[in-house]
């Protein structure tokens, strides 16, 4: 059960496997892209290659999909990424158990988004997580779990490719695991549970009186999606990548202090921002040099959160 391209990777290895895949759940095929066009999911499509049967309840919890689901009598359900709340009578259904691929190192993060949460949290590694499904929010006893560094350098899709690939191989690890007999179930520890929430558009809004590594953490989480945006001379700018740098003493938040075709230099609460890749409302994304080449900033301009700009 599963949808997104984060699922693909699972899947493609079970049907590679010795493992028989009797049937793929997902969501309804649904508008897609700029022109909104109405598209199977990525899991829809790589089961329908493959010749799988492919389940597309509107709702999961409906009388008519549960009776369909009881029907294929699987032995177990490996759900990624799926997205709608399953019931226990679905849960339960599979002779062994039904088995979740969480992205974060449970229970930390649990929730719809804990890929960009660890990164803007600051994060220096998270993991995946396979665990046995119960009805709460990714409560479930851990099965396995395997850590994985989060670099400087990640973004949140670099790291989602990362995680996939790693949470199709422990998959497959506790598949071989529960065959042998060797699977212990452990309890999550709940007093160290945190949540990872689903992300909205205005949680992009920077605010710059944080400190740069900060902000920087925050560019990263929302890369590409929601973005992490600010506004200069009442136009919204997304800010796609930045590094860090030094402070001086005049510095202030949100205001340029120096331009080159490498960055534009911003202050904050605590250090420069150097952004190296941003984008203007409606156009591509660009370098610094390249974005320069269309737009004339000088130093002392600042940006501004969208609340100041409504005062």
């Amino acid at each position: 059960m599963g949808t997104p391209d984060f699922a693909v990777s699972t899947l493609k290895k079970l049907i590679e496997s010795e493992h028989e895949v009797i049937a793929v759940v997902t969501q309804p095929d649904r508008p897609r892209g700029r022109g909104r066009e109405v598209t199977p999911s990525p899991v829809k499509q790589l089961a329908t290659d493959s010749g799988i049967a492919v389940l597309q309840p509107e709702k999961a919890k409906s009388p008519e999909f549960i009776e369909s689901f009881k029907k294929l009598a699987p032995d177990i359900t490996i759900v990624v990424a799926f997205g709608q709340i399953l019931k226990k009578e679905v849960l339960d259904t599979p002779k062994h158990f039904s088995m979740n691929l969480h992205s974060s190192l449970l229970p930390k993060y649990r929730g719809a988004a804990p890929i960009n949460w660890a990164i803007i949290n600051g994060e220096t590694e998270t993991g995946v997580t396979t665990m046995k499904m119960d009805e709460g929010m990714d409560t479930g006893d851990i099965l396995l779990s395997r850590v994985v560094p989060i670099w400087d350098s990640d973004n949140s899709q670099t790291l989602h490719d990362t995680l996939k690939e790693k949470g199709a191989s422990l998959v497959m690890e506790t598949l071989k695991m529960l065959e042998d007999g060797t699977l212990t179930p452990l309890a999550q520890d709940a007093s160290k549970a945190s949540l990872a929430p689903k992300l909205k558009k205005g949680d992009g809004l920077i605010l710059w009186e944080k400190s740069a590594r900060s902000i920087r953490d925050h560019v990263r989480g929302l890369e590409p999606w929601p973005g992490a945006f600010s506004f200069l001379e009442q136009k919204r700018i997304r800010v796609c990548q930045a590094e860090l740098g030094e402070s001086e003493p005049n510095d202030l938040p949100g205001t340029i202090a120096r331009i080159s075709d490498h960055s534009i230099e911003v202050g904050t609460g605590g250090g420069r921002l150097l952004i190296t890749h941003l984008q203007a409302e409606g156009k591509k994304r660009m370098d610094v040099k390249s974005f320069l080449a269309g737009h004339k900033l000088e130093s002392g301009q600042t940006f501004i959160s969208q609340t100041q700009l409504q005062s």
